[in-house]
């Protein structure tokens, strides 16, 4: 279902420069607040496409839940994750690495592939 709102509500994807890009137009990543060269990232900006974000991170708190109850490999990303951060903290991460995926397929061309550590 986040595959056909993804091709049917996004933009193509030439239309961002990179993944991080395309995540901000879901309104998946901190608000900067950046003065004097440093940068400061705040909360989840939420704007964007509210659709879309709301499924993804859906999908994302369903694999954090997964996760959580049967366990994941103690050295991979929502392992380490797991072990440090809130849940919905998690959710959000994982959406936006999941935008960020969705971005690389549609623009350069390909099938998604798990690797083996994320299982």
């Amino acid at each position: 279902m986040t595959a056909t709102a993804l091709a049917a509500l996004a933009p193509a994807a030439e239309t961002f420069d990179k993944g991080r890009d395309f995540a901000a137009w879901m309104g998946l990543t901190p608000k900067q607040n950046s003065s004097g060269g440093k940068p400061r990232l705040g909360k989840t900006s939420k704007m964007g496409q509210r659709d879309l974000r709301r499924l993804l991170i859906i999908g994302a708190t369903a694999v954090v839940r997964w996760a959580t109850r049967h366990g994941t490999a103690p050295h991979s990303w929502l392992g380490r994750m797991l072990r440090r951060k809130p849940p919905m903290l998690i959710a959000v991460a994982l959406a936006n690495k999941m935008a960020r995926i969705a971005w690389a397929l549609m623009a350069r061309g390909g099938v998604y592939r798990a690797s083996g550590a994320a299982t």
